[in-house]
């Protein structure tokens, strides 16, 4: 920084002393009269003997005379400064004489004027020169120069205690630590330390600051970089770019050099032919020779994050490589409560704030999720006027990270909130009758981005797995929204707001019978579509499934769906009297906890609310599982009648 800013300013010192030059050798052309008119030195000769001549100025410095004539006109004669006798044509006439004697110059000074204007030119022809040819880093041939950032021990230093929720990743990497600190405590033993580790997970896991952290715990210099980064159009260059990378570090070492998204550059080889791909190839195949390169004692460690392992050359993988993969996997209860207590550190937090609840409640957070629910609440609390944190800011803050902003000036017809009312109602109390269902945590008819209204369970724990009854509870309560609509509306008023719901259930059942083998007719036997991955209802189906098979599957897992779809009528019409309590106090007071829930249910007593507002106690809901897709259906649970499914 401290060389671009010196460049920077010789650059402009060089165009300030150009125009100072400039300036200087136009100064006499702007001091001559604006109207005068230029005669030769006979022709002022004559004027002067005929007493035309009224005064005379002359300068000798500049090289000129001038003056007016009798008549008022104004002239100018350019003479030799080193004329002699210049005055004597004056003599014996009646004309106003005046003298600018001509100043000695020095020699040097002469010498430098005549020669400044070449100077200047050859100055910048050689800073434009550097430039081009990688002077800094971003000339217009510096394409070849490695582009990672050198990031020392003073720079934002991160440590362990910065990274909360990866505490299994952190174990790996404290081997790697220990080995840029010392190594030769591995190293006299005839051990071998790992030349790259490769962090495997899903974005905003936490990889980044992993990699920093093991930087800043050993106290090394750390470069980062992007594959990204190494790719150009041109063919040669990222190579180039690997080999400037590896010689700065070997400077620097022992060092980390952290390479970004390096799915970008080490795909697999052989996979089209455009010069794209030969240059991408290249790059790779530098990149493995500088790695096979590396010494024992050389001090320098490759680390590398990707969420596309899968994608990865098997060569840049093998052992001597990128032979050691960590997983930083999404962080379970205590991780969250951890990187919860991590991004809250500094914060004006409320007393009543139940961190461990939050954690509860936010199951498939990644690290970076829980910073934003973190920075969301503060927001929240700033706008009202709040000197602390609450746990009420949390709740919205959640609601509007998963669902989007209330919208409250949606305009919403009396039936189309009556419809929404008995939707969500008809959700709660098929769950609340289910065996194996989670707990209610509230209702809404608040719509919330595409949602006219949700029900949102709270999971006890983080669920690795989910029991058949746990299934077919689920798939029954997502039913109950559609089932309330034929019920108390009728079969032709039945609304598009259950898409989500039927979609959820159709890819519960689905995997149900091709994934999981919980189908009877079709036994513990695995069906993937050889494009899709997995079995689609009427999609590409694999050529490993005949059409028998196929339409087995599909009668399975429609048969899974209509169960649900009738277990939920059944449920809804024997428990009509709770159904329609439930409905008419949502449309009452359009927000309900699941203790007031409960309490209506049980002992029929509404909430006691003055405004009418809010929703019981104030507490962080369950992660809807369709927010993020996963193998498996774990964590929270939520329904939402959507505004309009086919947007």
């Amino acid at each position: 920084m401290k060389n671009t800013n010196m460049r920077n300013l010789a650059i402009w010192g060089v165009v300030l002393a150009m125009i100072l030059l400039v300036m200087s050798a136009t100064q006499s052309g702007m001091n001559n009269p604006a109207n005068s008119d230029e005669i030769i030195y006979s022709q002022l000769v004559e004027k002067a003997q005929a007493n035309q001549v009224e005064t005379a100025s002359i300068d000798r410095q500049g090289g000129k005379i001038t003056g007016t004539m009798t008549d008022g006109s104004e002239y100018l004669v350019t003479v030799d400064p080193y004329q002699d006798n210049l005055a004597d044509i004056f003599e014996g006439t009646n004309t106003a004489v005046s003298a600018k004697p001509l100043e000695q110059q020095s020699v040097l000074g002469s010498i430098l004027m005549a020669t400044l204007p070449l100077l200047i030119i050859a100055g910048l022809f050689i800073l434009f020169f550097r430039n081009m040819q990688g002077g800094g880093r971003g000339g217009a041939m510096s394409f070849g120069k490695s582009r990672a950032k050198l990031l020392t021990e003073n720079t934002q230093r991160k440590t362990f205690d910065d990274v909360a929720g990866v505490e299994s990743a952190k174990e790996d990497l404290k081997e790697v630590v220990e080995f840029l600190k010392d190594p030769s405590r591995f190293t006299r033993l005839g051990a071998r330390i790992p030349t790259g580790a490769l962090l495997v997970g899903p974005p905003g896991t936490g990889k980044t600051l992993l990699a920093r952290a093991v930087a800043g715990e050993a106290g090394v210099p750390f470069f980062t970089i992007s594959g990204s980064d190494f790719v150009e159009m041109f063919v040669g260059v990222g190579a180039s770019r690997v080999r400037e990378m590896f010689a700065d570090a070997r400077k620097q070492a022992p060092c980390i050099i952290f390479i970004d998204e390096i799915d970008a550059v080490g795909r697999h080889r052989g996979v089209g032919t455009s010069g794209g791909h030969e240059e991408r190839e290249q790059t790779l195949n530098q990149l493995l020779v500088e790695m096979d390169g590396f010494e024992g004692d050389e001090g320098i460690i490759i680390i590398a994050a990707t969420n596309r392992p899968d994608v990865l050359d098997k060569a840049l993988l093998r052992p001597g490589r990128f032979d050691r993969q960590i997983e930083v996997p999404y962080p379970d209860i205590q991780g969250r409560e951890k990187i919860l207590e991590v991004h809250m550190k500094g914060k004006p937090i409320a007393a009543d704030l139940d961190v461990k609840y939050i954690a509860r409640g936010t199951p498939g957070f990644s690290g970076a999720d829980l910073m934003n629910l973190v920075n969301e609440a503060a927001l929240l609390s700033a706008r009202r006027n709040k000197l602390k944190i609450t746990m009420r800011e949390f709740e919205d803050a959640r609601d509007k990270v998963m669902m989007g902003a209330e919208r409250r000036t949606l305009a919403m017809s009396d039936e189309e909130k009556a419809m929404t009312a008995y939707h969500e109602a008809g959700h709660a109390i098929v769950g609340l009758n289910m065996k194996g269902s989670l707990p209610i945590h509230k209702a809404t008819i608040i719509p919330r981005g595409r949602a006219l209204g949700m029900v949102q369970y709270m999971p006890e724990r983080d669920q690795i797995s989910q029991s058949r009854q746990e299934m077919i509870a689920r798939m029954a309560m997502a039913m109950g929204g559609r089932a309330a609509e034929e019920i108390h509306f009728g079969y032709d008023k039945v609304t598009s707001g259950a898409s989500s719901d039927i979609e959820q259930v159709t890819r519960i059942a689905t995997a149900m019978v091709t994934e999981w083998g919980l189908s009877d007719e079709i036994g513990p036997i695995a069906y993937k579509d050889t494009d899709q991955q997995s079995f689609h209802p009427g999609i590409g189906r694999g050529s490993a499934i005949s059409p028998e098979t196929a339409k087995l599957i599909e009668s399975e897992i429609k048969r899974f769906v209509t169960e649900a779809h009738e277990t939920a009528i059944k449920i809804l019409k024997k428990k009509k009297k709770d159904w329609v309590a439930l409905a008419e106090a949502l449309l009452e007071y359009e927000t309900l906890s699941g203790d007031e829930i409960k309490e209506l249910i049980e002992n029929g007593t509404k909430p006691k609310r003055p405004d009418n507002s809010g929703g019981g106690k104030p507490a962080v809901a369950a992660v809807p599982t369709t927010r993020k897709p996963k193998p498996k259906p774990i964590g929270g649970a939520s329904t939402a009648r959507d505004v309009n499914p086919d947007a």
